[in-house]
């Protein structure tokens, strides 16, 4: 005994689900199966529990791809525009953070519940603690073997996500049925994940554990300036988030801790001006008391009065907080990671539809594919998107 259905859609996180309300709106019989016993998990824990639901800035360029050209098409074709007003049609109150990036006022089940009525209206079920076994191609589209039983559909959607946070549920599942089919994989890794530091600079972070600087960070030609938080285990934050997607494990990180300030001269003005004044006392001012007494500490720099700091400290103090050069151990991993860099080759997809070159009726969307945006809601747009391409093609096919 078998169910029939045209589309199966494996995964009900944000991508699955945004395809199959609009792949059922258009009058195909949809069904969503999850392994998890929730959908939407990583929504819900999304943007600090309000959902970084997009953003307004989003270009091609705020996305990692072996073919960079991708993500294009689909951006262009449902775009943040698109999505605020489905957000604004539901009355959920939105606010910009910064830098575009767009959060629920109140919590991210706004954005998961809108979701899932958005598929109720359609008619597109969802079902849960389903695991799927396997899938295999048979004349009419394909068969899947599941935990609750055998369903054939004609198209079949891949949106299993990658293998980030694996406390929700996410694995490389995804990775598994596109190799199973033929396609290719580029060899996935956390990204937009934090630093751990092992050498040294591991009691310093320690130290410092907690403490916030807005910094500019450089790794592999790529520059980002936003915040930065030491932690027991290294360096986390929006900067390092960020950065971290074009890590590569040997690399070093150079971060200007205080970006916008030339210490060198900000030193002689104050030398100048207030002479009496302890070095500490006077970085304290620029950075917190915290940073100054242990970053003072740990390069052995004596605490005198600025008037009698010799330029030769001044030079080392400039370089170490202007140029400061990390090599970290690794990352914390998929553990906390935030997506996965890698995925499903964008060469053997179509990027009008998302369709795979290699199996008609297979498609992949969201992260499973090789895109992977910016922190700030990039993520989040390229799974609208992505959806809402393999969805239009669906309707019609």
């Amino acid at each position: 005994m078998s169910t029939t259905t045209d589309v199966i859609i494996i995964g009900a996180g944000a991508a699955g689900l945004f395809c199959a309300a609009r792949t059922a709106a258009e009058g195909r019989t949809v069904k969503v199966l999850d392994h998890a016993n929730k959908a939407g998990k990583k929504i819900l824990m999304s943007g600090g529990g309000r959902c970084n639901f997009t953003n307004y800035y989003i270009e091609p360029a705020c996305y990692l791809s072996q073919n960079p050209h991708f993500c294009k098409s689909a951006l262009s074709r449902y775009t943040q525009w698109d999505f605020i007003d489905l957000v604004s049609k539901y009355d959920i109150p939105f606010h910009e953070k910064k830098d575009g990036q767009l959060f629920c006022d109140n919590k991210s089940s706004d954005i998961l519940e809108m979701l899932l009525e958005e598929c109720r209206r359609a008619g597109a079920g969802v079902q849960l603690n389903t695991s799927v076994d396997s899938v295999t191609p048979n004349e009419a589209g394909f068969t899947l073997s599941t935990s609750a039983g055998r369903y054939d559909c004609r198209s079949l959607v891949v949106a299993t996500g990658g293998p980030s946070i694996p406390t929700l549920g996410a694995s490389g599942f995804g990775y598994d049925l596109a190799r199973q089919f033929g396609h290719q994989v580029f060899t996935p890794r956390a990204a937009l994940v934090p630093f751990t530091i092992t050498d040294q600079l591991s009691s310093l972070c320690k130290a410092l554990s907690g403490t916030a600087l807005p910094v500019s960070v450089c790794c592999d030609d790529q520059v980002f300036n936003d915040d930065l938080l030491f932690t027991h285990r290294g360096l986390s934050g929006p900067a390092i988030l960020q950065i971290s997607s074009y890590w590569n494990q040997g690399d070093t990180v150079e971060i200007n801790l205080l970006p916008g300030i030339d210490l060198t001269e900000a030193f002689q003005k104050a030398q100048q001006q207030k002479g009496k004044t302890h070095l500490k006392t006077w970085l304290a001012s620029l950075t917190t008391q915290k940073f100054a007494e242990q970053w003072l500490a740990h390069h052995k720099f004596e605490d005198r009065y600025l008037a009698e700091t010799g330029k030769k400290t001044v030079k080392a103090l400039a370089e170490s907080l202007h140029q400061w050069r990390v090599k970290p151990a690794g990352t914390e991993g998929y553990r906390t990671a935030e997506v996965a860099i890698g995925g499903v080759d964008t060469t053997e997809l179509s990027s009008q539809t998302m369709e795979s070159r290699i199996i008609p009726g297979l498609f992949f969307i969201g992260e499973v594919v090789d895109v992977t945006g910016h922190l700030g809601g990039f993520n989040f747009q390229w799974a609208w998107a992505s959806a809402a391409a393999a969805a239009e093609a669906l309707a019609v096919g």
